[in-house]
């Protein structure tokens, strides 16, 4: 009987501490959706950024590859969007690392809430964002000939695979942005990051780079997620004689950005705890 008292006890606890994170995140949410209402230049950059560049990429880059104009727009298109979802890395990481040095958190930290709720509202916020994000450059890449040539199901499929893979990197960003030294460091790291969709088959195929080159593209997270989103919305065929990631890509994309959930979320909490 006492066991049973004990076991109904801890399961009530369990039960109001997830209402809780769940009450408090979405609070913290709101504070986000304010703070990026009041001051949207950061989100005005990242996301006027990847347009900047699909119009870059389409009408300059495209005319110098082998792939004609409208083809290499139908392979840059899905490119640019998985680009964007892995800027929530250096969104998250700007972000938590403000909060954190501007004694934002100091003050969270003085509220009866729940410890997972202030990163969880982050998170949830940059989700949102990215998502309505999505939408003007899916518009311009419809008006310069990109069309979504597959099934209804596998596009929502998608678009969720893309929103699946931001949160994966904001969750990164945010560790990253909580155990820097200074809003500095996390700002030049950020930028740092980069590099990442270039490293990738994001805006150029793979099979035309060195061997060791390739190997260290491919199995680059971003490529895996962008052979799938290309393979779901039928804008390029999956490469064959690839790395199990971009061969395997649905598959790949999955697995590696719930590996990266798995990991960086329990520990942006645990630093969180600890700033």
């Amino acid at each position: 009987m006492t066991a049973l008292v004990h076991d109904g006890e801890k399961g009530a606890r369990e039960a109001l501490s997830a209402r809780a994170v769940v009450g408090d995140g979405w609070a913290v949410l709101g504070r986000h959706l304010q703070r990026i209402r009041r001051a949207p230049a950061l989100m005005i950059m990242t996301q006027t950024m990847p347009i900047v560049f699909l119009l870059f990429f389409g009408y300059v880059f495209g005319s110098a590859l082998a792939m004609p104009g409208a083809e290499y727009r139908a392979f840059l298109v899905p490119g640019l969007l998985v680009a964007t979802a892995a800027g929530g890395l250096m969104t998250g990481m700007f972000q938590a690392a403000q909060d954190s040095h501007r004694g934002v958190m100091d003050r969270f930290r003085t509220l009866p809430m729940s410890r997972a709720a202030v990163p969880l509202g982050q998170s949830l916020a940059d989700l949102v964002t990215s998502a309505a994000g999505m939408v003007p450059m899916i518009l311009i890449g419809l008006a310069m000939g990109w069309r979504i040539e597959g099934g209804a199901l596998e596009a929502l499929a998608a678009f969720g695979l893309l929103l699946l893979f931001r949160s994966a990197m904001t969750w990164v960003g945010i560790l990253l942005g909580l155990a820097s030294q200074s809003e500095e460091a996390a700002g030049q790291l950020g930028s740092a990051t980069f590099m990442l969709p270039l490293l990738s088959n994001a805006y150029i195929p793979t099979d035309g780079m060195p061997g060791w080159l390739r190997t260290v593209a491919e199995w680059n997270p971003i490529s895996a997620v962008t052979t799938a989103v290309r393979d779901l919305l039928g804008n390029a065929p999956v490469p064959a004689d690839a790395a199990w990631p971009v061969a395997h890509p649905v598959a790949g994309a999955l697995l590696w950005s719930l590996a990266l959930l798995a990991v960086f979320a329990p520990l942006a909490v645990r630093r969180y705890a600890k700033v």
